[in-house]
């Protein structure tokens, strides 16, 4: 069944319309980050200690990875109920605390409370102070290589593609991408941690890479548009998206499968808390960058396109070609002609179909046979 569905898309059999319907998209696409960017101005991001500095603790070769007991320690020494606590291998708990104001005494206090409910040696717990300027240093390199990024993926795409349109459709739904996925961090309270920034730099290559696979596919059949009078760009497009629509959501499950793996069965049920943060980004901008391929990056390309010149003369001159190829044919059919063999073409991908709005006619229904009378 799917692959004949594959066959009917490519085919232009069957086709969904995501570029007809883009003003949709846009509109939920804006509300996505109005939300978002609305979230981060009033909540603002759960920022790690890495980020926020403060103080870290690790218990080594422990009988038990529970976090309750770290917990307890912390609300007793610190009043930090929300200590961050997390499974490190097998036999480790890493505790982090963004109280910047602990005292060599009171952290070697914590220390000792911890080796006493972990059941080890002093010397297995070990301290750490994380200060703020680090976690800035994080931030300053991690905006430069984004801005870094999506410039070079501007330049290689207008060059690719030899057109600034397509480019800036791809970079318009990478910013859609990074806005609601952060938006998706702030909103429910999501921490923020080196890990997580990886995990979003990531993504954004992911949603390059299948934007891409369209928008190459929309050049292959706009390469003569020009020249014919059957088909706009915008239809040309919305053709290649749907050809490509069986492979993106099959790249999608393939990525999302070991990504859901790691974050369902790895963090929830094995507990290994230190992938949560690698694998949430992943899992949710995985979804946000293969959604936005299909009904943010290809519209908006089109958006963008029919501001040309030529583009919107060229689609006007198709528009009254068909309207007056559907007259001629409907008085051709009022004249009791057939028709049925007749105004087929090859659309843009090279398949012989018929023109959209085709119909038949009276002429083509099934004649009744007279019955002789006995």
């Amino acid at each position: 069944m799917l692959y004949q569905l594959g066959n009917d898309l490519y085919s232009g059999k069957k086709s969904f319309d995501f570029v007809g319907k883009r003003k949709i998209w846009f509109s939920v696409a804006v509300i996505a980050i109005a939300i978002a960017l609305g979230s981060l101005l009033f909540r603002g991001l759960n920022l790690g200690v890495d980020f926020t500095g403060g103080s870290q603790f690790t218990i080594s070769n422990t009988k038990t990875t529970a976090e309750k007991p770290a917990q307890d320690v912390m609300s007793e020494y610190l009043g930090d109920a929300t200590a961050r606590v997390a499974k490190v291998g097998e036999s480790a708990v890493r505790v982090q605390t963004s109280d910047q104001n602990i005292s060599n005494e009171q952290a070697e206090e914590i220390r000792a409370k911890l080796a006493e409910v972990y059941d080890v040696k002093t010397d297995e717990v070990t301290s750490t102070f994380i200060g703020p300027s680090w976690g800035r240093d994080i931030s300053t390199k991690a905006l430069r290589g984004f801005i870094v990024f999506v410039l070079l993926a501007a330049v290689g795409l207008s060059l690719y593609f030899r057109t600034w349109r397509n480019a800036a459709g791809a970079v318009l739904a990478l910013f859609n991408d990074l806005v609601v996925t952060v938006g998706v961090y702030s909103v429910f309270g999501f921490e923020i941690t080196p890990a997580s920034v990886i995990g979003l730099l990531t993504i954004l290559a992911y949603s390059l890479y299948d934007t891409v696979v369209v928008f190459d596919k929309v050049r292959e059949n706009t390469e003569k548009l020009l020249s014919q009078e059957d088909f706009t760009f915008a239809e040309s497009t919305n053709l290649a998206v749907n050809q490509t629509l069986i492979r993106t959501l099959n790249t999608s499950v393939t990525s999302l499968l070991p990504v859901g793996s790691i974050l369902f069965v790895g963090v929830w049920l094995l507990g290994a808390a230190t992938l949560r943060d690698l694998a949430l980004v992943m899992f949710v901008g995985l979804i946000l960058s293969s959604l936005s391929s299909m009904f943010i990056a290809a519209p908006l390309a089109v958006a963008l396109t029919q501001t040309d010149p030529k583009i919107k003369e060229h689609t006007e001159h198709v528009l009254a070609v068909r309207e007056q190829r559907n007259a001629d044919r409907v008085a051709r059919i009022a004249a009791g002609e057939d028709i049925e063999d007749e105004e087929v073409f090859a659309n843009p991908a090279g398949h012989v179909v018929r023109e959209p709005g085709y119909h038949k006619g009276a002429a083509a229904q099934p004649k009744s046979k007279k019955r002789s009378k006995k």
